[in-house]
């Protein structure tokens, strides 16, 4: 069973950083697509970022390019999401997913996903 937890959430100011984590048990992220999902209350859980199974293609929203960046780190079988530069906007409950099937490209729809974590809180105020 595939088991996914999420950590480093937490209140920050705007234009500050924050890097998240998410960890995997019962099976390693090589090999599948991850992606990086969020949740702002009220409102629909939407995509942020994703990294391909070799972990050579990687894709963001709009509203994250050029701010976040996500990285695999195969030894440590995590997935990382650096945020910078947070805006209040950011604001949410951040998810891991991953997909059961392997290789494929990069998946920017919820359904795509066939695991998830339990979410991270991240918020962003002064």
């Amino acid at each position: 069973q595939v088991r996914l937890v999420e950590s480093g959430g937490g209140l920050v100011q705007p234009g500050d950083s924050l890097r998240l984590s998410c960890a995997a048990s019962g099976r390693t992220f090589y090999g599948y697509a991850t992606g990086w999902f969020r949740q702002a209350p009220g409102k629909e859980r939407e995509f942020v970022a994703v990294i391909n199974w070799s972990g050579g293609s990687t894709g963001y929203a709009d509203s994250v390019k050029g701010r976040f960046t996500i990285s695999r780190d195969n030894a440590k079988n995590t997935v990382s999401l650096q945020m910078n530069s947070l805006k209040p906007e950011d604001t949410a409950v951040y998810y891991c997913a991953t997909r059961a099937s392997r290789l494929g490209g990069t998946y920017f729809r919820i359904s795509d996903y066939d695991y998830w974590g339990q979410g991270t809180q991240v918020t962003v105020s002064s």
